[in-house]
């Protein structure tokens, strides 16, 4: 399915009635709903935005961007990558098929973080596998550390990271800093309050179980670890023993299926006191969190 029909829309009404049209002979289904979530998310407004603007004036750049969304969507690509943006917290990223799109369990991970830091000012935090950016960015923005690190193995990655760091810059209190390598290798110098992360927990025989929209689309380095899915977490809560400060906090995001396992690796590690599981908006066992012995 191509969009060469996609005719001249002059105004949001007729863009997305035409944009619904090609999406139902696509077979997408909802294909209303899902032009309205298009062109709201191109404008960055809320979703109810298109129904009650019908008459606002479309322009051409406009309209060859909803094109491109309307013809990746038929493709199969998840709606972020097809419109190249994700709504994290109070953060509007830019995504494409070089980064991970960041998930709202993800945000309650921030929570966690800003929560059991609290509001004294200082100190540095590094995101593990930092991605599009969006945890860093977010702690630099609504947290009151003095610099803020996002480390990736991943150039790629880096290159939309930093992107994002640019656009958001405005917003941020802490410099961020990223930086390429894998997990906490580029910053194994450092002294670090908080180590985050969400590390690729799927294990490579579980390929098959993932939707299409993620096995086919989402980096492959972000989200397999290993056979067992815990390799990267393994290797990440070892070198985090070494970074963290005294009383400093490890904060993962962990496959709801293994986050006894997680918590378990942690614990194991004598270095680490008060681990403790989290659960996401769901109820489901999703962070793990602890404290690298001694004070600050």
């Amino acid at each position: 399915m191509t969009t060469e029909h996609l005719a001249t829309a002059p105004t949001v009404g007729s863009l997305v009635d035409e944009m619904a049209a090609i999406l139902a002979r696509g077979g997408l289904a909802d294909p209303l709903s899902e032009a309205r979530e298009i062109v709201a998310a191109l404008y960055e407004v809320p979703r109810f935005w298109p129904a009650l603007n019908g008459a606002a004036a479309v322009n051409p750049a406009m309209r060859a961007r909803a094109r491109s969304a309307v013809a990746k969507r038929l493709q199969g690509a998840p709606l972020a990558y097809a419109v190249g943006r994700a709504s994290f917290r109070n953060l509007t990223l830019d995504v494409d098929e070089r980064v991970l799109i960041p998930r709202p369990e993800t945000e309650l991970l921030v929570d966690l973080v800003l929560d059991a830091i609290g509001p004294e000012p200082g100190g540095v935090a590094i995101d593990v596998g930092t991605g599009s950016g969006a945890i860093a960015i977010s702690l630099a923005s609504e947290g009151a550390f003095s610099s803020v690190y996002g480390t990736d193995v991943s150039r790629d990655a880096l290159a939309v990271a930093k992107h994002n760091a640019e656009l958001c810059a405005p917003l941020c209190r802490a410099p961020v800093e990223l930086v390429h390598g894998s997990l906490l290798g580029p910053v194994r110098d450092l002294r670090a309050r908080v180590v985050v992360s969400n590390p690729p927990y799927i294990a490579l025989g579980e390929a098959q179980s993932l939707p299409d929209s993620v096995r086919d689309w989402e980096p492959a380095v972000a989200l397999y670890s290993g056979n067992d899915g815990m390799t990267a977490t393994a290797r990440l809560v070892r070198e985090a023993a070494d970074v963290l400060a005294p009383g400093g906090l490890l904060a993962l995001e962990v496959d709801a299926r293994r986050a006894s396992l997680a918590a378990e690796l942690v614990g194991r590690e004598r270095c680490f006191r008060a681990v403790r599981v989290a659960l996401d908006l769901t109820g489901r066992e999703r962070f793990v969190l602890a404290r690298r012995q001694g004070s600050l």
